[in-house]
């Protein structure tokens, strides 16, 4: 089945791409979730018209995207956590516990777009990087403390 993409998939092509997909794919993900459109007359000669449209959208939505990257990027997030002897984290920091703090400072990122390959297992500095979209990625400065310098600091 040929369907219009109205947004770009990374594993088909871009907004406004012609495509040739497998009926049930279509039917039953990409048109429910308005990502596509039937590819007959009647869309194609829309598309035509509107294609200018889609390209300026998918620009305006990179530019918003970019401007929030900027913003991530300037974000200094500790992250406090207990810690045995040595230094040693109970447990570890997941994209789950980033995406928390990125929200705490009043950005909601999905944390399945936070990009580790591994939790975070010590102390310390750490860039995280954060795949927005296709085109535009982030990278978040994490610093990872001990719970107990966060309330020493608090009492002084």
């Amino acid at each position: 089945m040929e369907v219009i993409l109205k947004e770009s998939i990374p594993s088909l092509g871009k907004a406004g791409d012609i495509v040739r997909v497998a009926d049930g794919y279509a039917r039953n993900f990409l048109i429910p979730k308005d990502k596509a459109a039937l590819a007959n007359r009647k869309n194609i000669s829309q598309l035509e018209h509107q294609q200018e449209l889609i390209i300026l959208r998918a620009a305006r939505r990179i530019n918003e995207l970019e401007a929030l990257a900027t913003q991530l990027a300037r974000l200094d997030i500790k992250i406090p956590v207990r810690v045995g002897k040595k230094e040693k984290l109970y447990g570890s920091v997941t994209s789950m516990d980033i995406s928390r703090a990125i929200e705490s400072q009043g950005y909601t990122i999905d944390r399945k777009k936070i990009q580790m390959d591994e939790p975070i297992k010590t102390l310390g500095e750490f860039e995280v990087p954060i795949k927005l979209s296709p085109e535009v990625r982030a990278t978040v400065k994490i610093n990872v403390v001990s719970e107990e310098s966060i309330s020493s600091d608090a009492q002084v």
